[in-house]
């Protein structure tokens, strides 16, 4: 008989959890203002291993910054004071010094560009950077914000532009609309909390991506695996990173994750292809909120791909974040999709667009004519041509009566002489002449 092992008496895997891969070259890229209190905010929550580089117009905001390599790309004409947030500006410093850009890729397997859009330097050195991280061959990740309703149409439309031209490039692109925050502000939050709150939310997102990628995890994720989610360039990425802690701490963080403004409420789960889920908990971690999570998840994203990677970390004793990025098409490709009719084949999508009707197939079969005799046939015609007669109506014919058309004086030509040629009075009319009734 088989001797069953009690479960506390079986031999307990190692912690490996905390120990960076040695094998996979990862840099976390800041650009601009916005990028660089980013990464700084990242880099307080640790990673302290991280590759952290911060690259700016401006040498000032760099000299108060905690990270250590930092990139300031200035040209004379610019005399030092940045590039004033026009995005050309931008553009043209990161043109200029696309060499130095160029070695800060060399050699690394992904690199993690890290910008707020909007200003000079970020619409206008992110896409740049961003193409020549993809010439160098890495796998390229960027996390931008777009700005507030309220910073004005000019920076809004200098941030889309700068995100067309980021998607062009890179692999995934994982926006965070700070619009959307204030589904998770109140109306006493001040501008230094909504702000700080958007770089959190980035950071975040980052930063658990980051951690899967590197880590040893109980769940790992290859760069592999992130390579074969992104290879059909999905342009449109939605996060969402909630915290929970407790006995109940999956189910929570669950309803956080499915009520998150910037998932739509769950409702953009449903529209998405491509699914990456982070699970971060201690070591009192359980399977059972593992699988409780991920069977929620499944639930809503039908037909989409889901990888799943978890990571034991000490500093997560008795907490469990969950980080979700969704990953689907641009809105153009969906609509085309959309406009479609569903079920429909191929046949009857031509007939709709030529509007052509189908002709019904005539019938297998078809009886011959009876035999009749030449005198039946006469009888036949002859009867169906008294029932037409019978059946039409007689109409009375109209005749016209003669018209008394004679003519009675000239009026102011009576006392002229008459036309007369060939003995006819060519002044009187030629019914009248030669007789002619009107009937």
């Amino acid at each position: 008989m088989t001797e069953i092992t009690p479960m506390d008496n079986l031999p307990q895997p190692e912690p490996s959890a905390g120990k960076i891969k040695k094998d996979l070259a990862v840099k976390v890229v800041g650009i601009g203002n916005g990028g660089l209190k980013i990464i700084e905010q990242m880099l307080e929550d640790g990673p302290s291993q991280a590759c952290f580089v911060a690259i700016n117009s401006e040498a000032q905001p760099l000299a108060q910054s905690v990270i250590c390599e930092q990139v300031t790309l200035e040209t004379r004409p610019l005399r030092g004071l940045g590039s004033g947030g026009d995005p050309e500006r931008g553009r043209a410093l990161a043109e200029e010094h696309a060499d130095k850009l160029k070695s800060l890729c060399q050699d690394q397997e992904a690199i993690f560009i890290v910008a707020g859009l909007g200003g000079g330097a970020g619409s206008g050195m992110a896409p740049v950077l961003t193409r020549v991280a993809k010439e160098a061959g890495a796998l390229v990740l960027a996390f931008v914000t777009l700005p507030f309703g309220c910073e004005g149409s000019h920076r809004q439309r200098c941030a889309e532009e700068a995100l067309e031209e980021i998607r062009d490039w890179a692999d995934a692109v994982i926006c965070l609309p700070n619009q959307k925050v204030f589904g998770l502000i109140s109306e006493n939050t001040s501008v230094l909390e909504a702000f700080a709150l958007t770089n959190q939310l980035l950071a975040d997102c980052a930063r658990s991506l980051w951690r899967l990628l590197t880590h040893n995890g109980l769940i790992e994720i290859h760069l592999s695996d992130l390579c074969e989610l992104l290879k059909k360039e999905h342009s449109e990425c939605a996060f969402a990173v909630a915290e929970a802690a407790g006995a109940t701490r999956s189910r929570e963080v669950m309803d956080k994750l499915l009520a998150h403004p910037l998932l739509d409420g769950g409702a953009l789960l449903a529209d998405c292809e491509g699914v990456l889920v982070s699970v971060i908990g201690g070591p009192d971690l359980t399977m059972t909120e593992i699988d409780r999570i991920m069977q929620e998840i499944n639930s809503r994203c039908h037909g989409a791909s889901v990888i799943m990677g978890a990571v034991i970390d000490e500093a997560f004793r008795e907490r469990l974040r969950v980080t979700i990025i969704a990953m689907r098409k641009a809105a153009d490709e969906r609509t085309e999709t959309d406009a479609k009719p569903r079920g429909g084949t191929e046949e009857l999508d031509r007939q709709l667009l030529n509007g052509s009707p189908t002709c019904r197939p005539g019938s297998r079969f078809v009886p011959p004519p009876p035999s009749l005799a030449p005198e039946q046939v006469q009888q036949m015609l002859a009867r169906q041509g008294n029932n037409r007669l019978r059946g039409r109506k007689v109409m009375p014919k109209f005749r016209q009566a003669h018209l008394p058309l004679e003519i009675v004086s000239k009026g102011r030509f009576d006392k002229s002489e008459p036309t007369i040629h060939k003995g006819e009075d060519l002044d009187v009319p030629t019914y009248i002449r030669r007789g002619v009734s009107l009937n």
